[in-house]
Order: C-alpha cells, then sequence, then structure tokens
C-alpha cells in the first residue's frame, strides 16, 4: 500500500510517500516557508511522485496532518488532501500534526510538543512517549501551563520561541512537522487497524474575523 502524506499545519511545506508493504520510506520533502504553501505544496508533490517512481494514481491513501494549525497554511494542505481523495477514489486520513512532531522526535520519557500559535500562544500537547498522546491537544499561553508540563523534555517550534518557559527544551530534536513521521506512524497505526480522524482542521480557538460592532445593512430589504 502506498501513502501519500502532507502536512502544512506548520511553517514546513512537508510531502512523503511511504510503502506499507516494504515498510520502507520511497521519497520525502521539506521545505520550510510560513507564506509560501499554497505555491510549494504541488510541486513537492510532484517532486516526491518522480523521485520515487511512482504515479499518483498508484497511491493508496493519503494521510493529512490535521494541525492544530494557523487557518491559511492548514487549509492548503487541507483542501489538497482532499481533492486528491476525490479525484482518485481513495481515502483521507487525518493525523495530528503534534503526533507526527512527538513520533519524529523518538521519545521513550514524558515529554510536550508545542508549535507556534502566534498571538503569543502555543499549541501543545503532552506525551508518554513518542507514540501516546495523553489528553487532547489545547492552546495556550507559555506562562500560564503549569510548570509540571514546561519541565518536562520539550520539542517544536513552540517550545524554541518561548525557551525561557520550556526549561526542557531539546534542540537537538525536531522544530515542525515531518510527513515522512507522519507516514510512519500512520503506517503503524493502520496495521494495528486503529481508526483515524476525519481530516478535518483543528483550530483550537475562534477566527480572528468579526462580524463589527453595530453593524448596518446598506441593501434594500
Amino acid at each position: 500500500m502506498l501513502l501519500l502524506a502532507l502536512d502544512t499545519a506548520t511553517p514546513a511545506i512537508t510531502v512523503a510517500l511511504y510503502d506499507t508493504d516494504g515498510d520502507r520510506l520511497l521519497a520525502a520533502s521539506d521545505q520550510t516557508d510560513a507564506r509560501r504553501h499554497g505555491e510549494l505544496l504541488l510541486p513537492s508533490v510532484d517532486r516526491v511522485l518522480r523521485e520515487a517512481g511512482r504515479p499518483l494514481r498508484d497511491v493508496d491513501r493519503v494521510v493529512v496532518g490535521t494541525g492544530p494549525g494557523p487557518y491559511t497554511g492548514l487549509r492548503v494542505g487541507l483542501a489538497t488532501a482532499e481533492s486528491f481523495g476525490a479525484a482518485l477514489g481513495i481515502p483521507v486520513l487525518g493525523m495530528c500534526t503534534l503526533d507526527g512532531i512527538a513520533y519524529a522526535s523518538g521519545l521513550e520519557v514524558p515529554f510536550v510538543v508545542a508549535t507556534d500559535a502566534r498571538r503569543k500562544e502555543v499549541y501543545w500537547a503532552r506525551y508518554s512517549d513518542a507514540r501516546t498522546r495523553l489528553g487532547d491537544p489545547a492552546v495556550d499561553r507559555p506562562g500560564e501551563l503549569p510548570a509540571e508540563i514546561t519541565a518536562l523534555p520539550a520539542v517544536g517550534a513552540g517550545a524554541r520561541l518561548y525557551e525561557e518557559t520550556f526549561t526542557g527544551l531539546r534542540t537537538d530534536l525536531p522544530l515542525d512537522s515531518s510527513a515522512a513521521a507522519l507516514a510512519c506512524l500512520a503506517a503503524e497505526r493502520l496495521a494495528k487497524g486503529e481508526e483515524f480522524p476525519p481530516p478535518r482542521p483543528l483550530y483550537l480557538r475562534r477566527p480572528d474575523a468579526r462580524v463589527p460592532a453595530n453593524y448596518k445593512v446598506v441593501t434594500p430589504r
């Protein structure tokens, strides 16, 4: 089975092709540019397929990071994954982006993953090991997190951004999402028969856009 994995929930534009039958990564592409997800994602997919020597029609499943992440970047990956699924008539599997970062860390001790949520906040989740998340992802200001969380080994760009708070920061481990890690973890979960969440975005907070106060209707009734 061929898994095409992609994730745009962090500044990384990351794509990978994984062969579950051979248990091997065929090709991967990782670029970092928080403003060019829409521009770089499809060329990355094309490059990965060409490097692996496999056409898009051979893909059996699409795995996509569902965030949490900023609205615009996150939607690029999800919309692209849904389009591939519809065009090829194949399932699209959602996976929490933080789970992919956790898996890439390889840690076997309790730790926390934190990514940049902007507005001086982080998206975060706690893990007992690289494969096991404890509870749902959340969004908070770093300074408002319990000391028992911020003292844990910490992975991700959010922890790096607020390293004065995340005192257990591991600078030797991944900062952003990796589609290769996401694909490997998805393959493990598929082999165990686990269910996947739908490919829907994890926003965790309300959008910035608001209807102005005292809004006046200007169209005729």
